[in-house]
């Protein structure tokens, strides 16, 4: 028998949970009724993220109506990243998915990727999308810049388009759960580990319901977290241009020495002058910011802060 198990990071989702279970429930029986070698089980484990809204009420009601059904709710809000972490730890499956409950993951395509690995070539089946048809053009445009900035200066290769919904096998969700750093970035994190992966094009899709998490602010930062996470040309760069501002600094003493000794007129220039001076503090500040970034990234990592903190789950449920 195989063991699917399907990881949903959820975030005040109580408008798209329901929807979300009526189609996956579609595709496991789908997915039972075409696979006749090989006997399939699924169990969903929904992670509430903190919540505000009715999502864990929807979730334990979803328990108690399936079995299949399981839910891990946060102390508070610690990230999707922390959600997908712990997903995947508490995943028992062979084989484990990754999937958003706002269905711009379609499940649909769970059937081809389950028949993928079970060929056993690959380890892991990813998804991209084709089109960013629906995305506002500025978020489309920094999306595509960031993919092609971060894969210049990484070793790790990032997938312009990459979505975090992938179906793995066991072997490649214990490499995952090895890495259990505190700063998590789970793109780079599945490029990171290597294996054999099968990646599939599917045409954007518009949320089933509620508002997009995401906003400019919240990618930027989660930018900053793969750049940071995965290279340290950043921190090369900060070097370099320190060396570049030296250099022109010698050349500029050499050309201010030179005109004093021929027009003797070392007076004039200040405004020019103190442009200079205020272009070379900013400079200095945007490499100590760089620095820090890195620092702040080691503070935290050193503090071994647990990355997620459970409240209620469906196990302690069971238990009581």
């Amino acid at each position: 028998m195989d063991k699917i198990s399907v990881v949903i990071p959820c975030w005040n989702e109580e408008e798209a949970l329901p929807i979300y279970y009526k189609e996956m429930n579609r595709v496991m029986e789908s997915m039972n009724q075409k696979t006749e070698k090989v006997a399939l089980d699924f169990e969903l484990i929904f992670v509430d993220d903190g919540s505000l809204d009715g999502t864990l009420r929807i979730m334990k009601e979803l328990n108690q109506k399936d079995t299949r059904c399981r839910y891990l709710s946060f102390s508070r809000n610690f990230g999707k990243e922390a959600a997908i972490y712990a997903g995947l730890k508490a995943a028992e499956g062979n084989y484990v998915a990754v999937m958003d409950v706002d269905l711009q993951d379609p499940p649909a395509l769970l059937p081809d990727m389950y028949h993928i690995l079970r060929e056993g070539y690959y380890d892991s089946v990813a998804t991209k999308r084709s089109t960013r048809t629906g995305e506002p053009r500025i978020r489309s445009f920094l999306s595509e810049r960031f993919y092609r900035f971060v894969n210049r200066i990484s070793k790790t290769e990032i997938v312009n388009g990459a979505r975090d919904y992938r179906l793995m096998n066991r072997k490649m969700v214990d490499a995952v759960l090895e890495m259990s750093e505190y700063n998590r970035f789970s793109k780079g994190i599945f490029g990171w580990v290597g294996f054999r992966t099968k990646w599939l094009e599917f045409e954007n899709v518009e949320r089933s319901a509620g508002e997009t998490k995401w906003s400019l602010k919240k990618l930027f930062c989660y930018s900053l977290e793969g750049i940071t996470g995965f290279s340290v040309a950043p921190l090369s760069l900060a070097a370099i241009v320190g060396v570049l501002f030296c250099g022109l600094s010698f050349l500029l003493i050499v050309v201010i020495i030179v005109r004093t000794l021929v027009w003797g007129d070392p007076v004039s220039g200040w405004p020019s002058l103190a442009c200079i001076i205020f272009m070379v503090s900013g400079v200095q500040l945007l490499c100590t910011g760089i620095v820090g970034q890195y620092l702040s990234k080691t503070y935290l990592e050193t503090k071994h802060r647990p990355i997620f903190i459970l409240r209620d789950s469906s196990e302690d449920g069971e238990r009581n």
